[in-house]
């Protein structure tokens, strides 16, 4: 048994503290705090994620009735419910920001970044997810008359399925116009869904040697200049060469771009998929397009595991402290169950850990070995006496 730390002091000492100090001196996140540091406030939220605290109550309350395991946390008392309140409304979120992408380099180390597939191109997925306000309360966040929302956008990468790129707006703001600021490296391949075409886009990729697989709109005009030799395969009906014939959509794109057509038995329906990939077989590019569903299942479990659909500040500042550190602990448990020996569910993994959270048992040992096994006692040989 470890006696000298708990679970979630050992997790926060993935981020070293010299380097947490100089990120909170570059977006001086660190100016005018007294007696509330900001490795104070990121210990409290990460309680929050991690321990799954509904409330501001839940966060000081758990933290002061821990019996003095908070001082291996690095803090030397819970906060009080005000100053952690005023602290998440006043101090710069950035500092999360900039913790999540510095683990996600450390991740992105660990996992080592191959993906499933054969080719070696760097496969990532884009899309966004609504998160609902309330107007009146949150009344910052525009979406619709009656309604507030925010958008987090995000592009997954597929090797490990971290989350590369995110971006936190409005419900107002179009995924489109946060896809079109992306800068992705030549030879990358991304995939989205057809509610984000943007033609004059594609053209920009295309000549920036950058893949895309998406699905073709019901209402796209084109022509086919070429039909392509398929194999026989069940589900794969045709692969040819096409070309955007609309007036603007072709003054857009005009470019040459390839049209798979593949059969869906599942819901009894041909599903067109178009790229301006030549080079893959008409079969693999269904498969990445089937691939884009676990950014899907990355928000399923962003939603179901971590606290970020209800908040406990108001505040845009607050807000975005939220979410980010709910962005951190599902990077967390994402590492935690790469490198267990057994196959963890995330949802399990979330909730054994949050009712192991504050016991001092050996992180690594508990991850691979969680379930306790009391010791065989030892079977008693009966003795007949001597007569």
């Amino acid at each position: 048994m470890n006696k000298f730390n708990s679970i979630f002091g050992q997790i926060l000492k993935i981020f070293p503290r010299l380097q947490f100090d100089v990120l909170a001196k570059e977006v001086r996140a660190s100016r005018n705090c007294k007696g509330f540091s900001c490795w104070d406030q990121f210990v409290a939220m990460m309680f929050c994620q991690l321990g799954q605290a509904h409330s501001l109550r839940e966060i000081c309350g758990g933290l002061a009735t821990s019996l003095g395991k908070v001082v291996h946390l690095g803090i030397s008392k819970a906060p009080s419910r005000s100053t952690l309140a005023y602290t998440n409304e006043h101090r710069n979120w950035q500092l999360y920001e900039k913790l999540f992408y510095h683990l996600y380099g450390l991740c992105k180390n660990e996992f080592g970044g191959k993906h499933k597939f054969r080719f070696k191109n760097k496969l990532l997925s884009f899309d966004s997810t609504t998160i609902e306000l309330c107007l009146s309360m949150f009344d910052w966040a525009k979406f619709r008359r009656t309604k507030g929302a925010i958008k987090l956008h995000l592009l997954l990468d597929h090797a490990g399925y971290l989350p590369q790129f995110v971006n936190v707006t409005t419900g107002k703001v179009h995924e489109v116009n946060v896809l079109r600021s992306i800068s992705l490296d030549p030879g990358t391949i991304v995939v989205f869904d057809r509610g984000l075409v943007d033609y004059a886009h594609w053209a920009t990729w295309i000549e920036q040697s950058v893949s895309f697989v998406t699905r073709l709109k019901r209402n796209a005009v084109f022509q086919i200049v070429e039909s392509f030799k398929i194999p026989h395969r069940k589900n794969l009906i045709s692969d040819q060469l096409i070309e955007l014939d609309g007036f603007y959509s072709k003054k857009k794109c005009p470019h040459y771009l390839r049209m798979v057509e593949i059969w869906d038995p599942e819901n009894d329906k041909i599903l067109q998929f178009v790229t301006n990939n030549m080079y893959l077989a008409a079969a693999t590019i269904g498969e990445i397009y089937k691939e884009r569903w676990q950014i899907e299942l990355f928000f399923k479990a962003l939603k179901q595991n971590l606290r970020i659909k209800t908040f406990i500040g108001t505040s845009f500042n607050a807000v975005m402290i939220q979410i980010w550190t709910a962005l951190i602990a599902i990077m967390i448990l994402k590492y935690l169950q790469f490198k267990s020996t057994i196959n963890w569910s995330l949802s399990n993994l979330s909730a054994m850990l949050r009712m192991n959270l504050l016991t001092y048992k050996d992180l690594w040992k508990w991850v691979n070995q969680p379930y306790f096994h009391p010791p065989q006692r030892p079977r008693l040989v009966q003795q007949s006496l001597p007569l």
